[in-house]
C-alpha cells in the first residue's frame, strides 16, 4: 500500500467515525499521538501494520459465523470460510503444525479451548461419554453431576506466576484455576531458571492431568523436548502457552528443543504481541486433538469475529515473509542490547539477563515497588507495568518488578544503540524516584516522589529519540 493511499483510508476513516461520534474519532487520534511519542516498552504489545488494522474494519463485523469451515450454523458464510480457511493455512505453514484452529478471541480464550479438548479427549467416564453420543438435551441431571465431578477433580502442573508463568495457568482467582486440582512449579531460588529435575520429581507426584508450558514473564528460553519427556513420563498431555513468543518461533529464532510445536500435544498462542497481527487468540494441535478443537464454538466459545480472522490470515500471511524473520532475530538482540545497558548501570536483572524478547527488572534495588516505578516512568513517556518477580514479597498487585520488552520498538526500527539509550532514560527515572508516604506518616507502596521537571526532560528526550524512527510513517492523519 503506498503511503497516499494509508494515510487516504484512515482520514477517510476517521471524518465518518466524526460524523457520528467526534469524542471516539479524538480519542482514536490521540492513541496514535501517544503511541508515536512514547517510549512503548510493554512486552505484550506491538504495533500491527496499516493492512492488518484495516482488515478488521470491514462488513465481516456484520456476520454471524458459529461453526467451522464448511459446517456453520448460518447460512451465507461462504466469505467467511475464505478467509478462516486462509489464517488457518497461513497458520499451519508457517509454525509447520498439523491444525490450526483461529476462531479464539483472545489468549484465555485459546487456553479455555484448549483445555476442554484435553479434558473432552482424555477423561473417561459415563456422563463424558454419553455426553458425545447424544444430544445435551438428553443428558439427565445425574448425567451432569457426573460430568461435572469428574471434568473439576482433574490436574494441571503449571508455572507458577511469580516464576513468569501467566494467570491462566492456574492462578487461583482465574478459571483455570477453578476447573483444574492445579499446582504449580516455580524456579531456582539462587539463579530464576528452571529446574526440569524438580519439575519431574513435581510431575511424578502430582500425576497431571495436563502439564503447561510457556510463560509471560521468563526472559530465558524453554527446553520443549525435556517438558515433553516429562509430561509422557506420567502420561500427561503436553500444552504450552507460546502467546508472548510466537513471533520468535514464527521467525525461526526458537528451533529445535526450543519450539514447542514439535514436542507439545496442543499449542496456544495469541496473535498480537512478538507476532504483531491482530488482537486475538489461535489454537495449533495434533490430529487427535484436532476434532475437540474445532467444537471450541459452542463449548467455549461465543460466535467467530470474522472480520478479526481477516486480519488474523494478514498478519501471518506478513509473517511468512523472509523479513519478518530477520525482524524476530532484531527482538532478541535488541532485548539483549537493552538487558546489557541496564546491567552497565547497576540494575538487577531476574535471571541476570534475557534470550528472548522480555527483560525483567527487580526494582527493590531502587528501594520502589513495581508500582511506584511503573508510573514513575510513564510520568517520563515510558511505558512499561509492572511484574512479580520470584518469591515476590509485594505480591501481584504491587510487585517488585518491572517487565519490559521490544517488540515494539523493533517494529520502529530502532536498534541496540537506541537501547542503551532507552535504558539510560530508564535508569535515571529509577534512581531519581523516592518512595513516598501515606498521610498517616507511613510507607506507602504506591506514592511516589519524582521531580516533575526531571519527568519533563526524560519524556522529551524519549521523544527526541523515537523522532528518527517514526510510527506509522505513511499515515498522516492532518
Amino acid at each position: 500500500m503506498s503511503r497516499n493511499a494509508e494515510s487516504t483510508a484512515f482520514r477517510s476513516a476517521l471524518e465518518v467515525i466524526r460524523a457520528v461520534e467526534p469524542r471516539v474519532a479524538d480519542a482514536i487520534g490521540a492513541e496514535l499521538t501517544d503511541q508515536r511519542e512514547s517510549l512503548k516498552l510493554i512486552a505484550s504489545e506491538n504495533y500491527a501494520s496499516p493492512a492488518t488494522l484495516l482488515a478488521m474494519g470491514n462488513w465481516f463485523s456484520d456476520k454471524y459465523a458459529e461453526g467451522t469451515v464448511g459446517r456453520r450454523f448460518y447460512a451465507g458464510c461462504q466469505n467467511v470460510d475464505t478467509v478462516e480457511a486462509l489464517a488457518a493455512e497461513h497458520a499451519r505453514e508457517l509454525f509447520g503444525a498439523p491444525h490450526a484452529y483461529v476462531q479464539p478471541h483472545s489468549g484465555i480464550d485459546a487456553n479455555l479451548v484448549a483445555f476442554w479438548a484435553v479434558l473432552a479427549d482424555r477423561v473417561e467416564s459415563p456422563a463424558l461419554k454419553k455426553a458425545q453420543v447424544r444430544q445435551v438435551n438428553d443428558l439427565t441431571e445425574a448425567d451432569w453431576f457426573a460430568l461435572r465431578r469428574e471434568l473439576g477433580n482433574q490436574r494441571m502442573l503449571g508455572m507458577s506466576l511469580d516464576a513468569g508463568g501467566h494467570l491462566t495457568h492456574g492462578f487461583r482467582p482465574n478459571i483455570s484455576g477453578k476447573m483444574f486440582d492445579q499446582r504449580s512449579y516455580g524456579t531456582d531460588p539462587a539463579t530464576g531458571l528452571i529446574d526440569y529435575d524438580r519439575v519431574a520429581e513435581a510431575a511424578r507426584e502430582f500425576k497431571p492431568l495436563i502439564l503447561v508450558g510457556g510463560y509471560s514473564a521468563y526472559p530465558r528460553k524453554v527446553n520443549f523436548r525435556i517438558l515433553r519427556e516429562i509430561a509422557d513420563s506420567v502420561g500427561a498431555t503436553f500444552m504450552v502457552d507460546m502467546a508472548h513468543f510466537a513471533g520468535l518461533v514464527a521467525g525461526k529464532v526458537f528451533t529445535g528443543d526450543f519450539d514447542p510445536v514439535p514436542h507439545a500435544h496442543i499449542v496456544t498462542t495469541t496473535t498480537h504481541k512478538s507476532l504483531r497481527g491482530p488482537r486475538g487468540g489461535m489454537v495449533l494441535c495434533q490430529p487427535e486433538l484436532a476434532d475437540q478443537v474445532d467444537r471450541g464454538c459452542p463449548m467455549v466459545l461465543g460466535g467467530p469475529l470474522p472480520h478479526v480472522m481477516a486480519a488474523k490470515a494478514v498478519a501471518l500471511a506478513e509473517a511468512r515473509r523472509p523479513d519478518f524473520a530477520d525482524y524476530a532475530q532484531r527482538i532478541v538482540d535488541n532485548a539483549q542490547a537493552l538487558a546489557e545497558g541496564l546491567l552497565s548501570r547497576g540494575a538487577t536483572l531476574v535471571t541476570g539477563g534475557t534470550d528472548n524478547h522480555l527483560v525483567l527488572i527487580d526494582v527493590s534495588g531502587y528501594e520502589l515497588t513495581g508500582r511506584q516505578a511503573e508510573q514513575a516512568l510513564l510520568d517520563s513517556g515510558i511505558v512499561t507495568n509492572r511484574n512479580s518477580v520470584p518469591q515476590d514479597p509485594n505480591g501481584a498487585w504491587y510487585t517488585s518488578g518491572i517487565r519490559i520488552g521490544t517488540p515494539a520498538l523493533t517494529t520502529r526500527g530502532l536498534g541496540a544503540a537506541e537501547m542503551d539509550q532507552t535504558a539510560e532514560l530508564i535508569h535515571t527515572v529509577l534512581t531519581q524516584t523516592t518512595a513516598g508516604a501515606n498521610a498517616d506518616g507511613t510507607p506507602s507502596k504506591a506514592k511516589y516522589n519524582l521531580d516533575a521537571g526531571l519527568a519533563d526532560k526524560v519524556a522529551r528526550q524519549a521523544t527526541d529519540l523515537l523522532a528518527t524512527y517514526p510510527l506509522y510513517p505513511g499515515i498522516d492523519l492532518t
